[in-house]
């Protein structure tokens, strides 16, 4: 029976594990495998809530992955981490409610001078491996709170990309380093993705044997993308972030042109 369901899984929706175990890679290095993941899971005939549903539950299993990797690695500082995750969440709520009062529509046309700009300034920004003046950490903690914060209310009206927003704001705003930016990325993308996966879990729109199948390749790449940002630090993490910003742009203008 658990043999039948796996190959039917693997016949039915093979398309989802190589895009999502590239995400993974991704994910790990710069953020936003979502973008890729997510047109995929639909792509290959699931409906709305039951993709996005299964993608979280294959993200989540992959962030969590990376999130270990990071802590086992010390780059994420944990009494932030507590902070940051608190705001992050009451972020998302706000955000979620903000939706009801502003449009999808009108947020994606923002969206279309917010990207070319977010380009622009990585492409000056010569390496993301530069160390920063470090502040003090109650200014730093509060400063990551406060991205924490805004990206998360981004997050729960929108959501593409925030773990790119994020790692970008903490180093350039919060001058953390780099590899502390990513970590603590990670450590609120894997608690924001928890919580969303119980609500999608709890009203049944996860395919939970293609979550988890998903989820493994996730894992997978996920743990080959940090082992490559632990070697290559900003030279890798660049271009990727170019890569994701691009694919978002991309899709932002196809959705508003209704493709």
């Amino acid at each position: 029976m658990i043999l039948s369901t796996i190959i039917e899984t693997l016949l039915r929706y093979w398309p989802v594990f190589p895009a999502v175990f590239a995400a993974g890679i991704v994910d790990a290095i710069a953020g936003g495998g979502g973008l890729i993941t997510l047109p995929v899971y639909m792509l290959v005939g699931l409906p709305p809530h039951e993709a996005i549903g299964t993608n979280k539950m294959s993200s989540c299993m992959g962030t969590t992955t990376a999130t270990y990797r990071f802590a086992r690695e010390g780059y994420i500082n944990f009494k932030m981490a507590v902070f940051a995750v608190v705001f992050a969440l009451a972020g998302s709520y706000t955000g979620a409610h903000i939706s009801l009062l502003i449009s999808n529509e009108s947020f994606k046309i923002l969206m279309l001078f917010i990207l070319p700009v977010t380009a622009w300034f990585v492409l000056r920004t010569k390496n993301f491996d530069v160390e920063r003046e470090p502040y003090s950490f109650r200014k730093t903690c509060a400063l990551s709170c406060v991205i924490a914060f805004v990206i998360g209310v981004y997050d729960g009206f929108y959501g593409p990309g925030t773990g790119t927003f994020l790692i970008l704001l903490l180093t350039s705003v919060a001058h953390l380093t780099l590899k502390e930016a990513n970590g603590l990325t990670k450590a609120i993308n894997m608690t924001t993705n928890v919580t969303s996966l119980v609500v999608f879990l709890i009203n049944g729109t996860v395919l939970i044997p293609l979550g988890i199948m998903a989820g493994l390749c996730n894992i997978a790449g996920n743990w080959i993308g940090v082992s490559f940002f632990d070697k290559k630090g900003g030279a890798v993490v660049k271009p990727v972030m170019l890569l994701v910003l691009t694919i978002f742009l991309v899709k932002t203008i196809m959705e508003i042109a209704g493709v």
